[in-house]
């Protein structure tokens, strides 16, 4: 199995008049097809250290390497080409832009990427959203969508770029129950039949246990890493 993420010694503080310590001296590896839940009580640095993962902030100590390449090393223009081609991002609330189609929504990461034409970006588009279950919706703003057809059009978007990597910030947060479960088994498929690797930051423990593994963080740093919830197996992941 290929490393996808590795950290040592992972560290954000902010340099505040009081500093802040966000997360600290987080070592980890995440390889492919792996589902991790990442759990926490709240201000613990679950978003922090999601958002270090994903390039969307930088580390103050430590060190961070996404496909054996060290992060470190990157400028601005190689940090932006490698969150297109390698990260997708689920938040818990969906950041649609109001004004587009959910078609179009999911067509922005395509064209920042810049690898379609504009018919191949309109084509992909309208097939992972109808592979999520909203053929019928293609063409409708998101304010005329559920809030879990909305989080749908947001896997989506993830999608785009067939990135390895997904990384989901209390995806189903926002959600009442029925949806909750509806995007948990989207992003387990991405796992079982697709192999994407996941890595949702989650409060709920029920969904956690259901992951492969868990990463706790307490005050900003690794707890455990518990192997609470052992893989599924081909046959229970076909029944899904």
């Amino acid at each position: 199995m290929s490393t996808l993420i590795e950290t040592k010694d992972l560290t954000r503080i902010l340099k505040e008049t009081v500093p802040v310590t966000l997360v600290k001296d987080i070592t980890l590896s995440i390889g492919e097809r792996e589902f991790v839940a990442v759990t926490g009580p709240s201000g613990s640095g679950k978003s922090s250290l999601l958002y270090l993962l994903g390039l969307l902030d930088r580390p103050t100590g430590g060190t961070l390497s996404i496909r054996g390449r060290d992060t470190a090393q990157m400028d601005e223009d190689e940090r932006a080409s490698t969150r297109l081609a390698n990260i997708g991002f689920v938040f818990q609330f969906h950041f649609l832009l109001p004004e587009f189609t959910a078609r179009e929504n999911v067509e922005i990461p395509m064209r920042k990427l810049g690898r379609l034409g504009r018919s191949e970006m309109r084509e992909k588009a309208g097939e992972l959203l109808a592979a999520l279950g909203l053929a019928d919706h293609l063409d409708k703003r998101p304010d005329q969508l559920s809030g879990g057809q909305r989080q749908r059009v947001a896997v989506a978007r993830a999608l785009a770029n067939d990135p390895p990597l997904i990384l989901a910030d209390e995806p189903t947060g926002s959600l009442d129950s029925k949806s909750s479960e509806q995007v948990f088994r989207i992003l387990e498929t991405l796992v079982r039949d697709e192999g994407k690797t996941v890595v949702a930051v989650t409060h709920d423990l029920d969904m956690a246990a259901r992951m492969d593994r868990r990463l706790h963080l307490i005050d900003g740093r690794l707890t455990t890493e518990a192997d609470d919830a052992a893989p599924k197996d081909e046959g229970a992941a076909a029944e899904v």
